[in-house]
């Protein structure tokens, strides 16, 4: 029954349903906004009704095992001068049972009920139907809570709590939550999210591919908050069942359309450390810059920054200490252990340090990795600078070749830069050639900090030297069956790590992923199995596209080597070379398909950019990299892009707004393209047109469809989207361009 004004609560995504001119008054509704259209009368002129508005959502989820208690309140606000009757629908999982519906304050009692997935989309294709907007469609697939109406009194806040309980889904040892929410780029509700979720036998880890999360473990399970204007989209989150002294995996794919092939993300978990077995232990030497820019708070900072990682070593394992500028000075000739006695003497090595000279990076380098390594430890180098090589080698690629030839015992490099005036792209592969990672320290951040971040992660090593081999259930080599995996180079495993690999695969039949790795006694082997499934997880093959491009970006800051030293290797390139065109053209192939822009990108969602011709558009791309990535290595323009780069080659969850840290330190988002579930939509006008009918060669000769939304083939087509679980494409509301099953369709 929709009687009255409607509230479509789409996880708090507001739809306004037009009510006939209560004062002459139209309703228009898009989401959260709403335009007053007033018929002219003679004065007094009433005052336009404002729609009720979503507020906020407070989001409380309790998990024990599969079952899922999802308790929501809702605030809503009547902006208007007498109160406002609606009513209430919420999508939320099929299967899902209402516990409890409240509205707080009000003496009356108002019923509730879930609708099944049926009957909620009949809903919402009457509501299409009437108000013409296809945008609550993005729910098409969910079942609903439905209220009866109830008043909201004039210029006042009221609160709605409800409570549903569901069985989630389970997959061997992964169980899957999801929180429905509008994908809606301009949805813009604020959301506070806390989930506690309890396992026996504890979680191994907790992962969510759609947004940012820091779950706290507590006992034998974890706690999270997320709050404020969080990414829009479901909240998903998955959590691992811990295996005693196993490694735990698991793996999620999305097929292509044929099933023939697709993308596969694989998550893992590290096996527990035993406490009663010879275990890993760290080697680690702090490198320090000392030349004459490193004077004052960014020297106090590094000593503190020091002595912050020797004190926190486990007793037993190993440190040494250098600095360097134009010559290398060590605490000792080689890494010494842990005690009482040599913290006393790295303190007042430390407090001796002074500052001056140059900044001799290879030199420094050289003595760090030619050090002998300890069997049993996992070797590590912590490699601090806030300058450019000025003595010695000077060469970008050089020292990167001197350090890879000279690296013999496998030192993992984590590289620290300091301030702006660093070669960031020798600082990064660095850090990326030996398993490591590396962290940039803005102008007004802390060293100490950034040290102390990357130095809480390298806690308890479980696995070093971790690599992975796919066969065949024989055994047997399966060349072509997975390929372009990301990273292709594990880092190693440290407890409470977690490790996510993305890649695509062909065929159907299963595959064993054999993980191996040195314990600190002997080489271990976890066998994963994987099996092709029929799920989707539209995620999946756009983790992975961020991922690609990200690593063909730093393929591309690679080949600008030594080019601001005159080619000093011998391999100054330009835009105009060949190596460069093949990158650029990939990469604006995926960014294009997937709708994930960066930096030098960003111009394809400018008005029209991405519907010009692809020679135009990959002949302006080539000119941004070239100036940017291959021509700019140190400066603050240069520190963002790695920046960005280390964000996007790591990234684990979605950003749905393309958002990247610009030249100014500033995070700066894409308008004008949209990512909704596997499919990516650019703005032409005020129309959204589907990536794919932008690459060459998919638009030609498709049949072309115009239908309204509220003609029986629209239906049609929605049935289509769900059975793909692309609905949320309609969240983008009217004026809307798509291929589905190899027609175009236009949505007037």
């Amino acid at each position: 029954m929709f009687l009255r004004n409607a509230v479509l609560v789409g996880g708090g995504s507001l739809v306004w349903i037009p009510t006939v001119g209560a004062q002459g008054v139209t309703h228009h509704h898009h989401h959260d906004h709403w335009m007053p259209h007033v018929r002219p009368r003679p004065m007094p002129v009433p005052q336009p009704i404002g729609p009720v508005e979503v507020r906020s959502i407070n989001a409380a989820v309790h998990i024990n095992e599969q079952i899922a208690q999802t308790t929501l309140t809702v605030t809503f606000f009547n902006p208007a001068g007498r109160q406002q009757e609606g009513q209430v629908l919420l999508p939320v999982p099929s299967g899902a049972v209402l516990k409890s519906f409240v509205l707080e304050g009000a003496k009356a009692e108002f019923e509730a009920k879930i609708l099944p997935r049926e009957e909620a989309r009949k809903v919402y294709d009457r509501i299409v139907a009437r108000s013409k907007d296809p945008a609550i469609l993005e729910f098409a697939g969910y079942g609903a809570v439905n209220s009866s109406v109830f008043p909201i009194p004039a210029f006042s806040e009221c609160k709605l709590r409800l409570v549903y309980e569901e069985l989630l889904p389970a997959d061997v040892d992964r169980i899957d939550y999801v929180l429905p929410r509008s994908e809606s780029l301009d949805y813009r509700v604020n959301w506070n999210i806390e989930v506690s979720w309890a396992l026996k036998g504890g979680i191994a880890t907790a992962y969510s591919p759609s947004h940012d999360i820091s779950p706290r473990k507590k006992g034998k399970g974890m706690r999270l908050k997320l709050g404020g204007r969080i990414a829009p989209g479901p909240f998903r989150l998955s959590v691992l069942r811990k295996k005693k002294k196993e490694a735990v995996a698991s793996f999620l794919t999305h097929p292509d359309e044929a099933g023939e092939s697709g993308h596969f993300l694989l998550l893992m978990a590290p096996p527990v450390r035993d406490d009663h077995a010879p275990k890993l232990s760290r080697e680690v030497t702090v490198v320090m810059d000392r030349s004459g820019s490193m004077a004052g708070e960014k020297l106090d900072q590094a000593r503190a920054a020091a002595l912050q990682v020797i004190e926190g070593l486990e007793e037993g394992e190993f440190f040494n200490l250098m600095i360097y500028n134009e010559a290398v000075e060590v605490f000792a000739e080689q890494p010494v252990v842990m005690n009482r006695d040599s913290i006393i003497r790295a303190r007042q090595f430390i407090q001796s340090i002074r500052v001056s000279g140059g900044t001799n990076i290879n030199g420094a380098l050289q003595r760090a990795i030619a050090q002998p390594a300890r069997k049993g430890t996992v070797p590590i180098v912590l490699f601090l600078t806030d300058g450019l090589p000025t003595i010695g080698e000077t060469s970008e690629k050089r020292i990167r070749e001197n350090t890879s030839d000279a690296n013999k015992n496998h030192r993992r490099i984590f590289t620290f830069g300091v301030g702006v005036d660093v070669n960031t792209p020798l600082l990064s592969r660095l850090a990326d050639d030996s398993r490591a990672t590396a962290t940039y320290v803005l102008p007004k951040e802390k060293v100490e900090v950034k040290v102390a971040s990357v130095f809480r992660r390298l806690i308890g090593p479980v696995l070093s030297f971790p690599q992975i081999k796919v066969v065949d259930q024989g055994g047997n080599p399966v060349p072509h069956r997975i390929s372009d995996m990301v990273p292709h180079q594990l880092p190693d495993f440290f407890a409470n790590d977690q490790i996510i690999v993305t890649g695509r695969y062909r065929g159907s039949e299963p595959l064993e992923f054999r993980l191996t790795g040195d314990d600190g006694r002997a080489r271990k082997k976890f066998t994963f199995t994987f099996k092709p499934a029929k799920n989707r997880h539209p995620f999946v093959p756009r983790l992975w596209a961020m991922r690609k491009i990200a690593i063909l970006t730093e393929a591309l800051r690679d080949l600008g080597a030594d080019s601001a030293l005159g080619g000093l290797s011998g391999d100054n390139v330009d835009r105009n070379d060949p190596r460069v065109k093949e990158l650029v053209d990939e990469i604006v192939r995926l960014s294009t398909e997937h709708g994930i822009l960066t930096e030098y990108t960003a111009f394809l969602a400018l008005d029209g950019e991405v519907f010009r011709p692809q020679e135009q558009r990959n002949r302006r791309a080539a000119f941004n990299f070239d100036e940017k990535a291959l021509k700019l290595r140190s400066g603050v323009g240069s520190v963002t892009q790695d920046l960005n780069l280390w964000t996007q080659k790591g990234a684990n969850n979605l950003n749905p707004t393309n958002g990247y840290v610009n030249a100014a330190l500033e995070v700066e988002e894409v308008k004008n393209v949209a990512q909704c579930a596997d499919m990516a939509f650019f703005k032409r006008g005020k129309e959204w047109v589907d990536a794919s009918l932008t690459l060459v060669g998919r638009a030609a000769n498709l049949p072309v469809r115009e239908i309204s939304v509220d003609s029986p083939e629209f239906k049609q087509l929605v049935d289509k989207l769900v059975a793909k679980q692309r609905q949320s494409c309609l969240s983008l509301g009217n004026n809307l361009e798509l291929v589905v099953d190899g027609v175009r369709y236009r949505v007037r």
